[in-house]
């Protein structure tokens, strides 16, 4: 396993083709400071472009925490002007992870709360096990959910559902989380339940799995009929790829694909 640093509080582990990245502020319990966010920015414009990653794992290195939200000791820091000169890196952070081309999964271990639990909406998948506690409470503080929150709750969960979460600004732990589809699978070991689900996913064609994710994320939202034509253009995108050839001969030569990436 080899690691990359991205500044002082993210990581980039390597498990074959899954890529882990790693929340590592553990003295504030990840709380999203400016340079985390950069930090966060940087490390997912670099996945972003390696084409050997065919999974991205979120974690966090804190015993008791994922992430839990922006750092309020620095925004109580900041003028008005500051503040408004930190909001493109943050939402560079959050942004940054949702628009990854590979499936991602979040394992939440702890605390998972605002900005924290935004990241994990940002993935495409939630694995948590029983020590997750989640919510967004910004309107408590007086702000309101700002790294995709607002947008990516209510597409996990219905509008009706997300508004009563973010009105009340409570926050769900595990076995809530689960029956509520706030999370996706409950496990014994939230980190090590989430790289056995990238490993399984891994398994699969890069070229198709970027291709899927794609079409589900253009195609959400749209009327059927629209969705469909966004479908038919990922289907062409993949079709005559040297995955699609490997695969369909490997199904014919039972035996186990050895995917080209292309």
């Amino acid at each position: 396993m080899s690691e990359e640093r991205f500044g002082e509080f993210v990581a980039v582990r390597r498990h074959e083709h899954v890529a882990e990245l790693v929340l590592d502020r553990p003295k504030a319990m990840n709380a999203v400071s400016t340079e985390m966010a950069r930090s966060l920015g940087a490390a997912c414009a670099a996945l972003a472009e390696d084409r050997a990653v065919r999974v991205t794992v979120l974690t966090s290195s804190h015993d008791r925490a994922f992430c839990v939200g922006a750092d309020l000791k620095e925004r109580n820091s900041l003028t008005d002007a500051e503040l408004v000169r930190q909001r493109p890196l943050a939402r560079g952070a959050y942004t940054g992870v949702l628009e990854l081309p590979m499936p991602t999964v979040a394992a939440v271990h702890g605390f998972a709360l605002g900005g924290g639990f935004e990241l994990a909406l940002a993935c495409d998948l939630i694995v948590a096990d029983a020590t997750a506690v989640v919510g967004l409470p910004e309107v408590s503080v007086g702000v309101i959910p700002g790294g995709g929150g607002t947008q990516l709750l209510p597409r996990r969960v219905g509008a009706a559902r997300a508004a009563e979460l973010v009105f009340t600004a409570r926050r769900v732990t595990a076995d809530e989380a689960a029956a509520l589809g706030l999370v996706d699978r409950l496990v014994a070991d939230a980190r090590t339940g989430a790289l056995e689900l990238a490993a399984e996913i891994a398994a699969n064609s890069p070229v198709g799995l970027r291709a899927a994710k794609r079409a589900m994320r253009l195609g959400h939202g749209l009327d059927l009929r629209a969705g469909l034509e966004v479908e038919d253009a990922a289907w062409r995108s993949v079709a005559f790829s040297g995955d699609r050839a490997e695969g369909v001969a490997a199904f014919n030569e039972k035996r186990k694909p050895q995917w080209p990436g292309e």
